[in-house]
């Protein structure tokens, strides 16, 4: 079967967002994706911004079902579907709305261009010494090659089979992430743990429990390693892999990306992105490896008090008192672990603390075990892409 190669002008309408200016935007406020919200294949939606969108701009930079939202700056070519998950959504100027003519389905074109960015097709592309875009005339240029409309569709529909699957086990981790938050605040914020009916609560500090600073219930971990004692096979967890409001560290790059000294890490530690914008990422590693220069490595004193630690620096009071703490560099701000550590964390008796890690420690479990079936599904959607981007399998 002879498939059609066209440049991607020629098939898809597509425009840059609009650009953030307070002084000069007007209309109604409304929620807008940036740059750090789009990841490969999906959204990070949490912490949203809005700007103000005049209504004739409502269609120049809104989003509807279907649309490719795709990194014009960053890791230019970055790329996900647009499904509707947060009604009247627009976009800003460093993300490209790439909108497939008929004839093109949309599920294709994405795989299309996901294959291009796992390729490197993307890179001749770029402009830029230091910080790397796609500016939109070049983005017009990339060509496009695709086979009659039901062919596309039936390729569409199984890589997509596999990322559905990867979606679902996604929900499910949120939700098991939702409940050991709830939790958390329901034992150690609002102070409502089993017997709290018959416990005396003085300075904030249940009968039988100890107010504790973070630093007396875990430290930091400073291992640096430089790339070429590294193994080849090592895990790189940068800044870019830790989703907003997750606990679960489930995406990680490889060594090769490695190009300066980073901080080694081991399972179960609890990385911490200490740059703004990325301090609030906070996740559990479930896999040996090195991360960022930009995270603090945190290891719990003993076993028994690692659930708490990890539900209490990665709580919404934990990142808020963080964040006022943020140490001004001389680019960007920064956490400091010297203020982070005296954090006040009320510890339970021996047997609480028991019973909230029994309840923490399964749920953990379950999210490393659907952290490393959504790697599996991938690889296995990373082994088809190629052949069946190219015609080579039969479909």
């Amino acid at each position: 079967m002879k498939w059609t190669t066209k440049p991607l002008a020629e098939v898809a309408e597509f425009r840059l967002g609009k650009m953030l200016d307070e002084k000069k935007n007007k209309g109604e406020p409304l929620p807008y994706l940036a740059n750090i919200n789009v990841r490969w294949g999906e959204f990070d939606l949490d912490n949203l911004r809005e700007m103000r969108f005049a209504h004739d701009e409502m269609n120049r930079y809104g989003l509807k079902y279907g649309d490719i939202v795709m990194c014009e700056g960053g890791e230019p070519g970055r790329c996900a579907i647009w499904k509707e998950s947060v009604p009247g959504m627009m976009i800003q100027k460093a993300l490209h709305r790439i909108r497939p003519h008929d004839g093109l389905d949309y599920r294709f074109l994405f795989y299309s261009l996901l294959h291009k960015g796992r390729i490197g097709s993307f890179v001749p592309l770029f402009t830029g010494s230091t910080i790397k875009h796609l500016p939109r005339e070049k983005l017009a240029k990339v060509e496009i090659v695709f086979p009659r409309l039901d062919v596309q569709c039936h390729i569409a529909d199984i890589l997509s089979g596999y990322d559905d699957l990867i979606e679902n086990n996604r929900r499910r981790m949120a939700l098991l992430e939702e409940s050991s938050r709830l939790l958390y605040r329901e034992w150690f914020v609002h102070l409502r743990f089993p017997g709290h009916e018959h416990t005396r609560i003085t300075d904030g500090v249940p009968e039988g429990w100890e107010r504790k600073s973070l630093g007396d219930l875990c430290s930091e971990i400073r291992e640096s390693v430089s790339p070429e004692n590294l193994e080849p096979d090592t895990p790189y967890i940068g800044l870019e892999h830790m989703p907003r409001r997750s606990i679960s560290l489930n995406d990680w790059g490889k060594v090769e990306e490695v190009t300066s000294s980073k901080n080694r890490f081991k399972t179960r530690e609890i990385l911490f992105g200490k740059i703004r914008p990325y301090f609030h990422k906070v996740g559990v590693a479930f896999v040996d490896g090195v991360a960022s220069s930009d995270t603090i490595v945190i290891r719990p004193m003993n076993e028994k008090l690692h659930g708490l630690v990890l539900m209490a620096v990665s709580s919404d009071e934990f990142v808020a008192v963080t964040a006022q703490q943020m140490k001004e560099g001389s680019k960007m701000p920064r956490a400091d672990w010297k203020q982070m550590q005296s954090y006040c964390v009320p510890l339970p008796p021996s047997g609480l603390l028991s019973t909230f890690d029994g309840v923490i420690q399964p749920i953990i479990s379950q999210l490393n075990a659907l952290t490393f079936a959504n790697q599996k599904l991938r690889a296995a959607r990373d082994l088809l892409l190629p052949r069946l981007m190219s015609g080579d399998f039969a479909v």
